[in-house]
């Protein structure tokens, strides 16, 4: 044991001699210039390096700087500024006195890609042709990054595009290890903090950098990702992922295939592409199993005039990102700045408590026209399409949509948008509607439009139209009802004509029909005051029992029934002795006129006749 620890102790002692000899008789400095043209002939970036460079022999052979930057030729500002940099290198090469170095690390980086850092082409350089189809040479194919491995800990990115907004990307934790063919294993992490938002991203990718800079692809076989923030729902938007990814310079085109991606209980799968020119155009064609939107968005909830809160508004929301004053821009102006194709097909979609499936939508956004050829999907077993066009090139955006529903269950509609109203049915639907703003709030205070309602199998909860107005006959008559215990009314058919007016909700030509009862009416609905005021001529049409003349009068008659007040606290009015009064005089008239026709040649017959004439 004695003779083991003694040689350890040997090999120590000539290591560690051996290294202070070689800082004592290579001088780091000696590689300062030939490093700056390293990089210089490599690649074309000016190398500046500020202090003295000294040794640091534990746990890794290494050179250390100071300031660091790092510039591309011409830029106005250096691309990467670092406060430190290590650089770990080979120990038998210095032995020669050559520099090989195995690693570099940045601590404490700042890396910025904004047009100030971009090169700068000598105008009087040769252009190379667009296609080329011969072999390239090796020196034509750009600078590439030989080290081995690199290590960014502690640094900030800087990333922005010409006429965009700046994004900032922070706690950067980056590496990277490459072998003899540029083909690397990248590892990243980081924060980006921007309108009140946080992501923090983080990733691992396989790099084949061996065409770059012509072509980059990089597999990402590990991807998450975690957003939280203003205007988000409560617990955030998490999820995870893997995709290839492909960069084609000379066409600068961004390529993403075999997306697998999931946020929260949502999942998303395909590919997309973008060419960042001067407007970027994309393209996009994604599935999905399943997308919850609920628990993706955050949705508004109105308050009534009164502020009392609706349906589902207990929930916590948090506040909208807070924009300076002046540097708001107008609704959906971001549409203005790229074009797009975009495809979703998507089995299941859960939006405000509704489930839709088989939905399918085809978009295409034409710097600031957006059209939607297709919006469909099926809800429960009525289907529903929503066409349209939103026009944002303008300074106010112009929405025009021509809704298709077909036996949609009008009770899930009104539940989705919190509207008080105990109605049920399946609802069809055709019309033609327009705006500005693309949600409900919005449609509910400033959309226009028309449309034709037909709703079979009714049923509206808390007042029951037949009920009221035989109970209002029986204290007028001696004609008895039927006992009714239901408190809804109900209709096998319902048809209307609705016209929105910016809250105003007029409907006429209203015709409803069932085995006991007939209405035909007209009235409003105001959408922001959750108020109306609904006119119906009601024919009760069976549940009678008594006099059988006074009961086929009254199935001709039309009683009308004013229905009006709070959607939550409904009141009405019955005209039926006025009605009955009016049967009553109608009878008696035309037994006054049978009577005057059969005597018209006597003198009674001829002053009834007269008299008939003044009614």
């Amino acid at each position: 044991m004695r003779r083991i620890l003694t040689t350890l102790m040997i090999l120590l002692v000539v290591i560690v001699a051996g290294l202070s000899a070689l800082v004592l008789l290579v001088n780091p400095n000696d590689f300062r210039d030939y490093m700056v043209r390293q990089v210089a002939d490599r690649s074309g970036y000016q190398l500046k390096l500020e202090g003295p460079l000294r040794w640091h022999v534990w746990p890794q052979l290494s050179i250390l700087s100071g300031r660091m930057t790092l510039t591309e030729p011409g830029a106005a500002s250096p691309l990467v500024k670092a406060d430190n940099m290590r650089l770990d290198v080979a120990l038998f090469p210095l032995l020669s006195h050559q520099l090989q170095v195995t690693q570099v690390m940045l601590k404490g980086a700042v890396i910025e890609l904004t047009p100030q850092t971009e090169a700068v082409k000598d105008a009087k350089a040769p252009l190379a042709p667009r296609e080329n189809t011969l072999p390239q040479a090796p020196e034509d194919r750009g600078w590439s990054y030989d080290v081995s491995r690199l290590q960014v800990m502690d640094s900030v990115l800087v990333f922005q595009r010409a006429g965009t907004e700046q994004i900032t990307v922070r706690d950067i934790a980056l590496r990277m290890d490459q072998n003899q063919h540029h083909q690397a294993t990248v590892e990243f992490s980081g924060r980006i903090n921007r309108d009140q938002r946080d992501l923090t991203l983080a990733f691992s990718a396989d790099v084949n950098a061996g065409d770059y800079p012509h072509q980059l692809t990089a597999n990402f076989n590990k991807l998450s990702w975690q957003l939280q923030g203003a205007d988000l729902p409560p617990q955030g938007i998490s999820g995870q992922g893997t995709l290839q990814a492909q960069w084609l310079e000379e066409q600068k085109k961004l390529s993403l295939n075999q997306l697998q991606l999931t946020a929260n209980d949502s999942s998303l799968s395909g590919s997309s592409s973008v060419l960042l020119a001067d407007k970027p155009v994309w393209q996009f064609d994604l599935q999905s199993d399943k997308l919850n939107l609920d628990n993706l968005l955050v949705q508004a909830n109105p308050a009534d005039n009164s502020s009392v809160s609706q349906q589902g508004q207990s929930q916590m929301r948090q506040q909208a990102p807070v924009i300076a004053e002046g540097s708001s821009l107008p609704d959906y102006s971001t549409l203005r700045g790229y074009s797009a194709d975009i495809q979703l097909k998507a089995q299941q979609v859960l939006w405000r408590g509704m489930s839709f499936s088989g939905v399918d939508i085809q978009a295409n956004n034409d710097y600031g026209l957006l059209t939607l050829s297709r919006v469909q999907g099926k809800l429960a077993d009525g289907t529903m399409s929503l066409p349209g066009v939103l026009d944002a090139r303008g300074a106010t955006p112009v929405c025009q949509f021509s809704p298709e529903l077909n036996n949609i269950q009008i009770a899930t509609l009104l539940k989705a948008f919190n509207y008080s109203i105990s109605l049920s049915g399946k609802l069809s639907l055709n019309g033609e509607f327009s705006g500005e703003k693309i949600d409900a709030e919005s449609f509910r205070h400033s959309w226009q439009g028309q449309a034709r309602l037909d709703l079979k199998d009714s049923r509206t909860e808390g007042l029951n139209f037949q009920q009221l107005v035989q109970q209002a006959v029986e204290r007028s008559t001696n004609v008895k009802a039927k006992e009714n215990y239901d408190s809804a009314t109900r209709l096998d058919n319902f048809t209307a004509d609705m016209t929105l007016d910016h809250g105003q909700m007029t409907l006429s030509e209203m015709l409803g029909s069932s085995p006991v009862m007939a209405l035909d009416g007209q009235g409003t609905l105001d959408l922001v005051q959750q108020q109306g005021d609904m006119r119906f001529n009601v024919r009760v049409l069976d549940g009678w029992q008594g006099d059988s003349k006074l009961i086929e009068a009254l199935k001709t008659t039309a009683i009308p029934l004013r229905v009006y007040g709070k959607w939550s606290e409904l009141n009405y009015s019955l005209q039926v002795d006025q009605a009955l009064r009016k049967q009553l005089q109608n009878q008696a008239r035309d037994r006054l006129k049978a009577w005057a026709d059969k005597n018209q040649n006597s003198q009674s017959g001829k002053d009834a006749k007269k008299l008939l004439d003044k009614l």
